[in-house]
């Protein structure tokens, strides 16, 4: 049991400030895409349900492709400022 609390503890559940702009940007592009052939798809058969059936397969897609943290959306971590201890910050406010 302690095996797979630690397995699930170390997944990666982050993403960078420049991976999540790049996801925002292919999601709006998978579903702006299908959006397009779904419409023109649906007005050739003339069937309104073919064009959502196309738009929630972009979704679909969309959601598998950007939501998970892929290591693709984790290549530039930021390099965060060290914590300072409570001594270091006391003697701060004092001066």
């Amino acid at each position: 049991m302690k095996d797979w609390i630690e397995y699930f503890k170390n997944i990666p559940t982050h993403m960078d400030y420049e991976g999540q702009a790049r996801a925002e940007k292919y999601f709006r592009i998978i579903i702006t895409l299908f959006g397009m052939i779904g419409f023109v798809w649906g007005f050739v058969v003339q069937q309104y349900s073919q064009t959502i059936y196309i738009l929630g397969a972009g979704f679909l897609l969309a959601a598998i492709i950007t939501i998970p943290p892929w290591p693709m959306y984790r290549r530039k971590p930021l390099d965060w400022q060290k914590p300072q201890s409570e001594t270091s910050t006391k003697v701060k406010k004092k001066k």
